[in-house]
């Protein structure tokens, strides 16, 4: 069992990440947490994991929780098996079968006799039959390593799991597996992830929010059935205050129109009446202060539903305040923009792909480039970029303007603020408060001006990178997108699909969301297969 009571954190900048967290997982339990880019959901496992500290509350656990991470890039100077730490035992193993059957190596081992078998296992299982487990970390694919660190799943067996977008990096078949793994393990576990087809596994969805973390019983689409009616019902609710604040305003231009006729008139009647100065100037203080005392108290009350208008405003869902739209290419549709002729590519002098490549991309292409981990997509596209020649065949690519949007979102410059990275882009020079406003639009709002791009989660950062090339204004002739909803929550995969369908230039994608691919409109396929 895992139990978080009164739970905060709160950035090294002071920032309040979120407050008054409380969750408890029961055993057998399987949890999604969803909630916003930036909301928190990788800092709350985090915390779970223990690898950071909550700034208040107590957290409980039965047991340390086996964690998956998000980004796996700090396992890259360890060996497979001190990534899974199983190194130590192994070794320890080792020794004992050896003849070096000291207290240290039984010590070591545990009574683990086993630990070989549930390796060899786990490997096969996760389709990882021939890694060594004293190989580099760092030498593996993106989906290889994340794979690696689930194959510790079947190794250590854990009670309490804690899965941060596990289905990020992998291929269909590695997706396959990890749905068997979470619909059949007797385990407790707490899931980040935008996977729609993953989310419907898990029984229960806890959303993190600036409201704290609420609780839905049942699966991703009830939730968002539940969602769905909260938001009709905030929608309503603001527009009936909206109206109420129209009318309050509309009531109050009518009093003072009312009394400024009734003071017109009754100075008329006084001057007719030959009444004193003094007296008039005497009444004329006591009207003033009589409609002032109106108008306050019509103030208060426009002031007291602008204020509710501006609160509900303000939950509203990230995608019914950001509007993104791309610029089309100037080429004309048929444009011959890459050519390729039985090309391949070589590593340690073997070819990459079992069949070469031959192909011809033209200027209104929708393609995703599809194949296992490691089966060379991403060498693929460096070769369309130029980035990389290939070894073998030919290859001519038309001078055109490109975008990459790459995984690490190597757009972004890790070492400036939002508001410095903005102006990287600003090529027309738009003035200051321009640029801000497209960061507002874009959900930057005030307090993120000044924030290094680094603090940024992996949504943010392709939300900042869509508001940079729409400063930018300078429509690209080819998108390339690697694995671009991986870091995404599901608003923002919404907002990105509508702006790659508004855009009318050349998409080339990877992706196994399949979901994605479908939603925009994807029309060709490569499937890449490397060499036995």
């Amino acid at each position: 069992m895992l139990i978080l009571r009164d739970i905060t954190y709160i950035h090294p900048d002071k920032d309040q990440l979120f407050t008054g967290i409380n969750l408890t997982v029961n055993d057998h339990e399987k949890i999604a947490l969803v909630g916003n880019n930036g909301s928190g959901k990788s800092t709350l496992l985090k915390i779970i994991a223990g690898i950071l500290q909550p700034s208040a509350g107590i957290l409980s656990s039965s047991e340390m929780p086996y964690y998956v991470p998000q980004l796996v890039g700090q396992y890259n100077d360890l060996t497979i098996a001190q990534a899974l730490d199983i190194d130590t035992k192994l070794q320890a193993l080792k020794g004992i079968l050896a003849g070096d059957v000291t207290e240290e190596n039984m010590t070591l081992l545990d009574d683990d006799w086993t630990i070989e078998e549930r390796c060899a296992e786990a490997m096969s299982y996760w389709k990882l039959e021939g890694l060594d487990l004293q190989q580099k970390m760092a030498s593996l694919s993106g989906g290889q390593k994340t794979k690696v660190l689930l194959a510790g799943l079947t190794i250590h067996q854990p009670e309490i799991v804690l899965l941060d977008e596990p289905s990020n990096h992998l291929d269909t078949e590695g997706r396959e597996l990890l749905y068997h793994y979470i619909q059949t393990t007797n385990g407790s576990l707490v899931v980040v992830s935008h996977d729609r087809v993953l989310l419907n596994m898990l029984n229960n969805v806890a959303e993190l929010s600036t409201q704290g973390l609420t609780l839905y019983g049942g699966n991703y689409d009830f939730y968002a059935e539940q969602k769905a009616m909260e938001e009709s019902a905030l929608n309503e609710n603001l527009r009936d205050r909206e109206k109420a604040l129209r009318k309050a305003k509309e009531t109050e231009r009518e009093m003072m129109e009312r009394q400024q006729k009734l003071d017109a008139r009754g100075k008329k009647k006084q001057e007719k009446a030959g009444v004193p100065t003094i007296a008039m100037n005497t009444l004329r203080n006591n009207a003033e202060k009589s409609t002032a005392k109106a108008k306050d108290v019509h103030a208060e009350k426009i002031d007291s539903i602008a204020k509710e208008v501006g609160r509900l405003r303000n939950e509203l869902p990230g995608a019914d305040k950001m509007k993104i739209a791309l610029d089309n290419s100037s080429l004309h549709k048929g444009k011959v923009l890459v050519t390729a002729k039985d090309i391949n590519f070589r590593y340690a002098e073997r070819s990459l792909w079992r069949t070469p490549l031959s192909f011809v991309i033209t200027g209104d292409e929708r393609m995703v480039i599809k194949g296992l981990n490691g089966s060379g997509k991403t060498t693929l596209i460096k070769i369309l970029l130029g980035i990389l020649q290939p070894t073998a065949g030919l290859i001519q690519r038309a001078d055109i303007n490109a975008l990459y949007v790459d995984q690490d979102y190597s757009l972004i410059d890790n070492k400036l603020s939002v508001y410095e990275q903005a102006q990287q882009y600003n090529l027309d020079h738009l003035e200051e408060h321009e640029v801000k406003s497209r960061l507002n639009r874009f959900l930057f709002t005030k307090e993120y001006w000044a924030k290094p791009c680094s603090t940024l989660s992996g949504g943010e950062k392709m939300r900042l990178m869509l508001c940079c090339l729409t400063i930018g204004n300078k429509a690209p002739d080819m998108i390339i997108l690697d694995e671009p909803t991986n870091n995404l929550d599901i608003q923002n995969i919404k907002i990105l699909t509508a702006a790659i369908n508004e855009y009318k230039g050349c998409v080339i994608v990877v992706s196994h969301d399949t979901r994605f691919v479908e939603e925009i409109g994807i029309e060709g396929v490569m499937e890449l297969v490397i060499r036995n």
